[in-house]
């Protein structure tokens, strides 16, 4: 099944599935028949857009994968990452797809899927560099992040000055051209990086695993729909199960990421 994608449709049918908040967002869900996912759809290979301009992506299967399990289709919802989790507060979508980091900080405003990512963020420097060898050593210097995601935080308590960055990709040609010491982010990323691009001129120097929860990402949804996240977690086992996960997880990177 391919995602939506029209720029009319996805107007239409936004128009169409909008609807207030309810006790639990499955009954609504279901009567609507579409799962509206927020995505970021700049952060490859999790979510992006293709050489034809098709959104695709890890995650992008994943959530198509959910929905045909819940039973409707899926309505991708593009956003930056500074407002993507902010969408949930506002009605605009049911659930973040997105590689979001399960952080006891989120814990108390949304509710996650079980875990369905298991990963650590990772220091990123410039071949050449000498350095930069720590987590430590980011202090006084710049990094190249997105302000506000758990990646972006930790360069900032490490006493990085956070150079704002709109995706992973952004954040590497900063590195690359020097105008940056280093940039923190996700070791997934960096591998489906190096993959597509062998001769980058980048290296992993350090690995964060300061929290366990910090090496997963779940599907985040509002708080109040246990039965919305029971789906999800039912529809993620049966994936397991069936080998649909996978299958998607090799096509993107080469092994299970879960585990």
């Amino acid at each position: 099944m391919k995602p939506i994608r029209s720029l009319a449709m996805v107007a239409l049918l936004h128009a169409i599935v909008a609807h207030p908040a309810s006790a639990d967002d499955l009954a609504q869900i279901r009567a609507s028949g579409i799962l509206r996912i927020g995505t970021e759809g700049t952060y490859a290979p999790f979510t992006y857009h293709d050489d034809a301009g098709r959104l695709t992506g890890f995650d992008i299967e994943i959530g198509t994968a959910i929905a045909q399990r819940i039973g409707v289709k899926p309505l991708f919802i593009e956003s930056k990452w500074d407002g993507l989790i902010a969408g949930l507060d506002i009605n605009r979508y049911d659930a973040v797809i997105n590689d979001v980091a399960i952080t006891d900080e989120r814990k108390h405003k949304y509710d996650y899927s079980d875990a369905y990512i298991t990963s650590h963020a990772v220091l990123i420097v410039a071949s050449d560099n000498t350095t930069v060898k720590s987590f430590d050593d980011l202090k006084g210097r710049k990094a190249a992040n997105t302000p506000t995601s758990h990646v972006g935080r930790l360069a900032a308590a490490h006493g990085a000055e956070v150079i704002p960055t709109q995706g992973f990709e952004e954040s590497i040609d900063l590195v690359e051209a020097g105008r940056v010491d280093a940039t923190v982010n996700d070791t997934l990323s960096f591998l489906d990086y190096k993959k597509r691009n062998p001769g980058a001129k980048i290296k992993i120097v350090a690995v964060d695993t300061s929290a366990d929860d910090r090496g997963q990402a779940g599907v985040l949804i509002r708080k109040g729909s246990p039965k919305l996240r029971a789906a999800l977690n039912e529809a993620l086992a049966e994936m397991r199960k069936d080998g649909t996960y996978q299958r998607i997880s090799q096509k993107y990177f080469g092994r299970d990421v879960f585990r």
